[in-house]
């Protein structure tokens, strides 16, 4: 049985279940209390990756949720019957794409997408200045942090990092932040999306950003590219790129879209490629063999494929590529924007309103 939730201002009759890996936040739960006193709120820590959690919760506890918040925890759909809203803890929403409850069911799911636009752009740009530098000597570098040797190779005497453009490959919150940043450094950006942004209000991002973060009203790129082909792709690639940085959700239509004739477009200005999303949107083979040959100038890989990456695995051994244990977007704040878009979705609930950050099952994003 489904709960009615038109204008239902307390969410009296709903029960949320919070499925996470870490201690909650007590100012954003105890506004969530405040705000809704008749919500029943039931708190189980589980690791992010545990996806059979969901077995050791007793069916009684499933048959009454109707919110979750989770990892990537999932019940089977007959277990939770009255289920209506997922909140995901991740940017991305790839991992449950296959799963019943999403493939058949009209349960929404929504993402975490805009807690890590904060801090992802800073790790992201770090690194390719790191290699746009003069040669110096190595330094020690943390073992979270592999760098194969011997040094990085010498950035080209011409480079100027305000006169290339920054290539965004996804234009969603984390790529609207990346843009932030190079934008206040005095550089240009060109934006890449799938569908055509041509008019004011298409090009504002209507997810969750923390204030000050972004560009909502998408006014940052000089220049917009958009479409599905290989050749949109490709002119967008061809823009003078100093610096790609991967910003796309995982999908079908995404695995394996930066491949060996990518890097051949990207050749032209040996452009620095730094992948923040998910790891197979890169062909690993590909890319250590545009690095090897020198395609392309360096890489930065907070995101493997494989993930995590074995020892002994060849990225390891790859000159002029920074791989991190994919701790890009960690924060002591991850937590607490997680239940701040939590929060506006309940609000939103509560008035049978859109979702923040609701995943399209049409696009898987």
């Amino acid at each position: 049985m489904r709960v009615n939730v038109s204008h239902n201002k307390t969410l009296k009759g709903h029960t949320l279940l919070l499925l996470l890996p870490d201690d909650l936040p007590a100012a954003p739960l105890d506004a969530i209390r405040s705000r809704f006193p008749e919500l029943r709120i039931l708190a189980r820590r589980q690791p992010w990756a545990d996806a059979d959690a969901h077995a050791r919760i007793p069916d009684a506890e499933w048959s009454l949720v109707t919110i979750l918040v989770t990892g990537s925890a999932l019940p089977l759909r007959e277990k939770a019957p009255r289920l209506q809203y997922v909140q995901l803890i991740s940017a991305g929403a790839n991992h449950v794409l296959d799963n019943p409850l999403f493939t058949d069911t009209d349960v929404a799911f929504c993402t975490a997408n805009g807690v890590h636009g904060a801090q992802i752009p800073r790790a992201a740009e770090t690194r390719h200045l790191e290699t746009s530098t003069r040669p110096r000597r190595r330094r020690s570098i943390p073992t979270s942090v592999r760098a194969p040797p011997p040094t990085l190779t010498r950035a080209p005497q011409e480079a100027n990092l305000t006169v290339y453009p920054r290539g965004i490959l996804g234009y969603g919150s984390i790529g609207r932040q990346v843009a932030r940043v190079c934008h206040a450094m005095g550089m240009s950006i060109h934006a890449y999306t799938l569908h055509p942004r041509d008019t004011p209000a298409s090009r504002r991002d209507p997810s969750y950003a923390p204030p000050n973060t972004g560009d909502i009203p998408g006014d940052l790129p000089s220049r917009w590219f958009s479409g599905a082909s290989t050749a949109a792709i490709h002119e967008f690639l061809a823009s003078d790129l100093d610096l790609l940085v991967v910003c796309l959700p995982l999908t079908p239509k995404t695995r394996g879209l930066i491949s060996t004739p990518e890097f051949e477009v990207l050749a032209a200005k040996k452009t620095f490629v730094s992948n923040i999303s998910r790891g197979p949107i890169v062909n690993t083979d590909h890319l250590i063999a545009a690095l090897e040959k020198g395609v392309v100038r360096g890489a930065a890989l907070d995101v493997t494929d494989p993930e995590p990456l074995p020892e002994g695995h060849r990225l390891w051994g790859v000159r002029n590529l920074i791989v991190t244990p994919h701790v890009s977007g960690n924060s002591t704040a991850y937590m607490g924007r997680v239940l701040d878009i939590l929060r506006l979705n309940l609000e939103r609930l509560s008035e049978d309103g859109e979702l923040i950050n609701r995943v399209s099952r049409k696009e898987g994003y």
